[in-house]
C-alpha cells in the first residue's frame, strides 16, 4: 500500500540549474500559495559556490508571481519558506557528502534530482539504504536511463535504496487534469466504448509539434533528440491512456497496472525505414526571427545526427487494437504549434445514394495545454438537405490550478505516485524504442531536413 506520509523537507539537487529556477520553484510556489503544502522546509544544494543571498534571490524571484496572487495564509507560508530556506554546496557524486547532508535534515525528505541523468545515477550509486532518513522519497527527472538495459540497472540501484512507491519518475508533461480528462472521456461515455476498437477506429495520431527552436538547450537536447525527449518519455504514456482497458478504480495501482498492460503489448516493427522517420531543421524563420541551421547552433555536435523531428508507428498487439496504427510524432522549429491526439474513425460502410458533400471520416481530437475536445460529425447542410456538411462539437476540459511541476510536487510531498512512471513501464518504453534507435544509429533510416518555420520535410503529412 502506498504510504501517505507527508514530506517535511524538500531537498533540490542541482538547485543552481535552469530547471530549478524556471520550473521547480515556481511550481512549488503556486502549490504553497494554494494552501496545498504547509510546514515544508526547502533546501537547495549544488556544485556552484552560491552565497545564501544568491539562493534567496532565486527563491524570492521564483515565488514573486504566486505571492502576488496568494491569500493571506499563502503569503505567510511563502514568506516562512523564504526565511528558513538554505543552500549547501556539495559534490553529490562524492562518497559521504550527500549522505551527510541528508542526515541533518528533518525526515521524511524528498530528494529531487534536478540533474543530468548520468549525474543522478552516480549520486544514487554512492548512497546506501542505511544512510537515508526514514521515509525518504527519490524524485528522478527524465530521461530515465538511455536504453532498456540502463533503465533496468537504474531501477535496481534505486530499488536497493527505497521501496518502489517511494520512487517518483517525473513526467511533468502528463498532469493530473490531463490524465483524468482522458479517462473521463473514455470511460464515462457509453456511446464511445462500443466503438473504441479496431472495428471502428482507423488510426490514432498523437502529435506534439512546437514552433520553438533549440532555445539554448543544446547541452541536454543534442544528446537526446525528439525521439528520446518527447516520444519515449511522454507520448507513449498518452498512447497507453488512450489504448488501455478500463481500470477498476483510479487508485495508482489499478491505473498504472492498466498502463503497463497496454505498453507490454506495444512495439515498433521492422522495417524501421517504413515505420519510423527522422529529420533535422535547417536555417529558416520563426515568427519573423531568423533561426540558424540546427547543426550550427551553439553547443550542437553535428556528428551526432540528432533529429529535431521524429515520427514512429506503434502497433498494439491485442484484441482491441490489432491492425490499428498509433502514430506518434514530435518536432521543433515547425511552422505552427500542434499538441493533440487525433482519433480517426473508419468510414461508414454504406452512405445512401443521393447524399453529397463531406466524405472524409469522423475525427475526435483531444488538445493538450489547454485541454480541449473537438468532435467532427457530418450533418445535413443548410439550404440543400441532401448536401452533407462538417460540423465540429467543441468543449473545454478541466484545467488544473497548479503549474505542471506543482502537480508533480504535490504527488511527491503527499506520497501519491499516481503521476509517476513505474519501474516496469520505464523499462518498457525503452524496449519499444530501442530497435528504432539502433536502426537510426546504423543510418538505416535517412535523416531528412526541413527549413525552420515550415511544416516539415516535403512528403510528410502536415
Amino acid at each position: 500500500m502506498t504510504s501517505q506520509t507527508t514530506v517535511k523537507t524538500l531537498l533540490i539537487l542541482g538547485a543552481s540549474g535552469d530547471l530549478t529556477g524556471r520550473l521547480l520553484l515556481p511550481g512549488l510556489a503556486r502549490l504553497v500559495a494554494r494552501d496545498r503544502a504547509t510546514g515544508l522546509q526547502l533546501v537547495g544544494a549544488g556544485s556552484d559556490p552560491w552565497t545564501p543571498d544568491q539562493w534567496l534571490e532565486r527563491v524570492e524571484s521564483a515565488f514573486a508571481d504566486a505571492n502576488s496572487q496568494a491569500d493571506a495564509a499563502g503569503k505567510r507560508e511563502l514568506k516562512r519558506i523564504s526565511e528558513t530556506t538554505s543552500y549547501r554546496e556539495l559534490d553529490v557524486t562524492a562518497d559521504g557528502q550527500l549522505a551527510a547532508l541528508l542526515g541533518q535534515l528533518e525526515a521524511p525528505v524528498a530528494v529531487y534530482f534536478a540533474l543530468p541523468p548520468h549525474i543522478s545515477q552516480e549520486a544514487c550509486a554512492v548512497l546506501t539504504a542505511a544512510e537515508l532518513p526514514a521515509g525518504t522519497r527519490l524524485v528522478m527527472e527524465k530521461p530515465f536511463g538511455s536504453s532498456e538495459e540502463s533503465a533496468r540497472h537504474l531501477n535496481q540501484t534505486l530499488g536497493a535504496l527505497v521501496p518502489e512507491d517511494h520512487i517518483h519518475r517525473v513526467d511533468h508533461f502528463l498532469g493530473k487534469a490531463t490524465v483524468l480528462n482522458i479517462l473521463g472521456l473514455r470511460f464515462a461515455n457509453t456511446f464511445l466504448e462500443p466503438v473504441w476498437n479496431r472495428n471502428h477506429i482507423e488510426k490514432v495520431e498523437i502529435i506534439f509539434d512546437e514552433d520553438l527552436a533549440l532555445e539554448g538547450r543544446a547541452r541536454y537536447y543534442d544528446g537526446a533528440g525528439a525521439l528520446r525527449d518527447m516520444i519515449q518519455s511522454h507520448l507513449l504514456q498518452i498512447m497507453a491512456l488512450l489504448a488501455m482497458e478500463a481500470p477498476a478504480t483510479l487508485d495508482e495501482r489499478d491505473l498504472r497496472d492498466a498502463v503497463a498492460v497496454a505498453l507490454r503489448a506495444s512495439s515498433i516493427k521492422a522495417p524501421y525505414a517504413k515505420n519510423s522517420r527522422r529529420a533535422r531543421y535547417t536555417a529558416g524563420t520563426l515568427d519573423g526571427r531568423k533561426v540558424p541551421d540546427y547543426a550550427k547552433e551553439k553547443g550542437v555536435d553535428e556528428s551526432r545526427n540528432t533529429e529535431t523531428l521524429a515520427e514512429v508507428q506503434v502497433d498494439i498487439d491485442n484484441w482491441r487494437w490489432q491492425g490499428v496504427p498509433f502514430i506518434l510524432r514530435s518536432g521543433k522549429a515547425l511552422g505552427g504549434t500542434r499538441k493533440e491526439a487525433v482519433v480517426t474513425f473508419r468510414p461508414v460502410p454504406h452512405l445512401p445514394k443521393g447524399f453529397t458533400g463531406v466524405d472524409s471520416p469522423n475525427q475526435l481530437r483531444i488538445g493538450f495545454g489547454p485541454d480541449t475536445l473537438q468532435f467532427d460529425v457530418d450533418v445535413n447542410g443548410p439550404g440543400n438537405v441532401l448536401s452533407l456538411d462538417r460540423a465540429t462539437l467543441t468543449a473545454e476540459l478541466s484545467a488544473s490550478d497548479l503549474l505542471p511541476y506543482g502537480e508533480v510536487l504535490e504527488g511527491v510531498l503527499m506520497g501519491d505516485p499516481l503521476l509517476s512512471v513505474r519501474a516496469d513501464t520505464a523499462e518498457d518504453c525503452w524496449r519499444i524504442l530501442d530497435p528504432v534507435i539502433k536502426a537510426w544509429n546504423r543510418d538505416s533510416v535517412p535523416l531528412e531536413e526541413y527549413a525552420a518555420g515550415t511544416a516539415g520535410p516535403e512528403g510528410w503529412p502536415a
